[in-house]
């Protein structure tokens, strides 16, 4: 080796010793300082139960598609006349369903079948569809509506009408002299009433003329009774039977022992007089 560089290395050995090194501190952290929270990991709320159909994630949309294949062909075998019970293998072949797995088996079997409120379950652990109201034919909806009626409970939908009743608008055309369709304003939907017969009457048509030419539009009960009053017609409220205030009863005396007084001076008796005597 050259010996000018190895002059030039050892002096540039000694420079670089002899400058002085600043070494970076790390910085303390001051302690008001709050130290960072860990992250923690939440831990999952899903059941861990296999056949819990309300929980389960990534099978839930086809379990349930599963549910209303099944109850949407029973409700179909109710409104054809078909009411006979039916095993969960028999219903899974009627629905074309064979394939299932055991797991959703047992989650129909046990579950959701179970707690389906469209669906009833015999003795004999058959399925069978169950409808809002237990009606067979035009007979069984006459008496239901007119039970109805007698007890003041108004109509019944047509809807739930039609999905306990098979070949329900059928029957209801038959019907059309006994009951009475009804579309509610509110939401548009038909209420079945019965239409009782013996209450029905004929008003003379000027009486209707009469009637409808009376404009009771913005008035309240109380100005019609004002007007009644006046006309000397007594209203409909003070002909109602006024309830009589209860009698109140008297309470009975209560039984008190007679008081005891001390006698004074009885060594005495046959010495005193009692002077209010004479």
């Amino acid at each position: 080796m050259d010996p000018n560089l190895l002059k030039e290395r050892e002096a540039f050995k000694k420079k670089a010793f002899s400058m002085p090194v600043v070494e970076k501190r790390k910085e303390k952290k001051s302690n008001d300082e709050t130290p960072p929270k860990k992250k923690v990991k939440k831990e999952s709320t899903i059941s861990k139960d296999p056949f819990a159909y309300k929980s389960m994630s990534g099978t839930s949309q086809y379990n349930f598609a599963v549910l209303a294949k099944i109850v949407k062909h029973m409700k179909q075998r109710h409104l054809e006349g078909d009411s006979e019970p039916l095993t969960l293998e028999e219903i899974l072949d009627e629905t074309n369903q064979l394939d299932l797995s055991q797991r959703q088996r047992v989650w129909l079997q046990n579950e959701a079948l179970n707690n389906n409120p469209k669906i009833g379950v015999t003795e004999e652990g058959k399925y069978v569809y169950k409808p809002t109201f237990q009606l067979k034919d035009r007979k069984s909806l006459l008496r239901l509506l007119d039970k109805y009626d007698q007890r003041g409970l108004g109509g019944i939908h047509l809807e739930d009408i039609q999905e306990s009743l098979p070949n329900a608008d059928k029957i209801l055309k038959i019907l059309a002299d006994s009951v009475i369709i009804i579309t509610r304003p509110v939401d548009k939907k038909k209420i079945v009433f019965y239409k009782d017969k013996s209450m029905q009457f004929r008003v003379d048509e000027e009486f209707q003329k009469l009637w409808r030419s009376v404009a009771v539009d913005g008035i309240d009960e109380t100005k019609i009774d004002d007007y009644l009053q006046k006309q000397g017609i007594t209203s409909m409220q003070d002909l109602g039977v006024k309830k009589l205030n209860p009698i109140q009863k008297r309470k009975k005396p209560t039984s008190r022992k007679p008081r005891s007084f001390k006698k004074h001076n009885e060594h005495m008796g046959d010495i005193l007089q009692d002077y209010d005597k004479s």
